[in-house]
């Protein structure tokens, strides 16, 4: 089982109904061969909005989850995370990060 494969059926056992998601991201496969609803958006933001209604809609009932690709989908995700968090609403906020990224050591000295 793949790691993306285990996320999605850990999303399906708490009850996660769709993900929104913008594209790049392996999850998005994932998670539609678990029978999970991806919805697609055309910035991370807006998505964030969405994951954020979804949780005040349902009085916190619900969780929205949202995925992003990594690098700058992160950072142009970081306002709706902000804001989402902020209101302290419930949210989810998977990304990918490339193996070349994930192995790279620190570039300060330690102490």
């Amino acid at each position: 089982m793949k790691v993306t494969n285990a996320i999605a059926h850990v999303l399906k056992t708490e009850g996660v109904e769709f993900l929104i998601g913008y594209p790049v991201n392996p999850i998005i496969e994932s998670a539609a061969e678990a029978d999970i609803r991806t919805i697609m958006v055309r910035q991370e933001r807006i998505g964030l909005h969405m994951c954020d209604a979804v949780g005040k809609l349902s009085s916190g009932e619900k969780i929205g989850v949202f995925v992003m690709q990594h690098g700058p989908g992160t950072e142009n995700a970081f306002g709706g995370v902000a804001q989402s968090f902020g209101a302290t609403s419930t949210r989810s906020t998977p990304t990918s990060t490339p193996p070349s990224i994930s192995a790279t050591s620190p570039s300060w000295p330690s102490r």
